[in-house]
């Protein structure tokens, strides 16, 4: 029962950031719309080194399933394989965010430059918040695992972490055929 309520409260959380999501990409493609001159997402981004992390953060929802399966049939080593390779490619994908984040700025390209820098920061640096809070959270999932106590994680526990952790995964492929793919088009 209590485990209900847990994935109950998360999939309310994913619903209202969804919604708030929905708005910042809303947000991005009414800019993208209105482009003049200056920084734009077809001359400002890599899709290329883009496209490689994201297959990070795209692959680490299967390692996320893979600890899920673990976990419901009691076998502890795929339980902290896949939590495991779900934060390790997880922060790949982040260190690739903060390596673009670096070139941007190299670039000129800010938050505070014109509209493209503030639509495109907030909706990925929004994100990457997430991806951060998921980390955290598998970090969480990943050091119970690991002590091996007699109840925990829990199931809605862990059913929690995964359902919001494939919810930042398919953010991003929004995010990615918004703001990458569509600028190449």
């Amino acid at each position: 029962m209590r485990g209900d309520k847990t994935r109950m409260a998360m999939l309310l959380f994913i619903l209202s950031e969804g919604v708030f999501f929905l708005l910042l990409v809303l947000a991005y493609v009414t800019y993208h719309r209105q482009q003049g001159n200056g920084p734009t997402a077809a001359n400002s981004l890599d899709l290329l080194k883009t496209g490689i992390f994201s297959v990070f953060l795209f692959s680490s929802s299967a390692t996320m399933a893979l600890a899920i399966r673990g976990f419901r049939r009691g076998a502890p080593r795929q339980l902290v394989g896949g939590l495991a390779g779900s934060f390790l490619l997880g922060a790949a994908f982040l260190t690739g965010q903060g390596l673009e984040y670096a070139s941007l700025i190299r670039k000129d390209v800010t938050i505070s430059r014109d509209l493209f820098g503030t639509t495109f920061f907030t909706l990925t640096g929004f994100h990457g918040l997430h991806v951060l809070g998921g980390l955290v959270l598998i970090a969480i999932m990943l050091g119970l695992s690991l002590a091996g106590g007699r109840d925990d994680p829990r199931p809605g526990q862990m059913e929690a972490v995964s359902i919001y952790w494939h919810f930042v995964d398919g953010v991003w492929v929004v995010i990615f055929s918004v703001v990458y793919l569509w600028a190449f088009l």
